[in-house]
């Protein structure tokens, strides 16, 4: 049977369950906070990013969480320093032309602050003199630091970002640091 987990990674932990760069102190990773053996993760989530991962023992559900040509979506919270007008937000959604090429066109709105957000260890750092905002983006791809490099592309850095959902599968009620078993995926529903 097909094992698929969620993990909700907290920041500052390495997406991978070894630290094979690590001169010194051992950095955080997986292995701190899953012990399955036989699970791999689908797609990775930078080290100074929040959220949503998934892990499978499943290599076919893997591919195809992974692959971008499936296209399957993925949902990130961002808390951005300035405030994006309609031109930024605009841009964000046509694509932005980056160092490796242009972005597919995106999903970008503004949201409010999430209520049900976990404080950040550490803080971010705040600016009295300059605002920041969320943004709501979701993607069908995944370059390296995308939504980061997406954002400061149109003049707002990213402060904070939390991969919210990816495909059918959301975040939502899980604590950091917390994994839970999902029910094996129907083949259509991970499409």
């Amino acid at each position: 049977m097909t094992r698929l987990i969620r993990f909700n990674k907290p920041h500052d932990v390495l997406p991978q369950f070894t630290d094979r760069g690590s001169e010194g102190s051992p950095r955080r990773t997986l292995s701190d906070f899953i012990d399955l053996p036989g699970v791999y993760p689908a797609g990775r989530l930078d080290r100074d990013s929040e959220g949503l991962m998934l892990l499978t023992d499943d290599g076919r559900l893997q591919a195809r969480i992974t692959d971008p040509r499936h296209k399957m979506e993925k949902t990130y919270l961002v808390q951005v320093e300035g405030l994006p007008d309609a031109t930024a937000l605009a841009a964000l959604r046509d694509g932005v032309e980056l160092k490796d090429g242009r972005t597919r066109p995106a999903k970008a709105r503004r949201i409010e602050a999430p209520k049900a957000l976990w404080p950040r260890d550490p803080p971010i750092r705040v600016r009295k003199s300059v605002p920041d905002c969320w943004i709501e983006l979701t993607l069908r791809e995944g370059r390296n630091r995308q939504v980061r490099r997406m954002t400061a592309a149109v003049g707002h850095p990213t402060l904070r970002l939390i991969r919210w959902r990816i495909g059918p599968w959301t975040l939502d009620g899980l604590a950091p640091g917390a994994w839970e078993d999902l029910p094996p995926p129907d083949r259509r529903a991970a499409r």
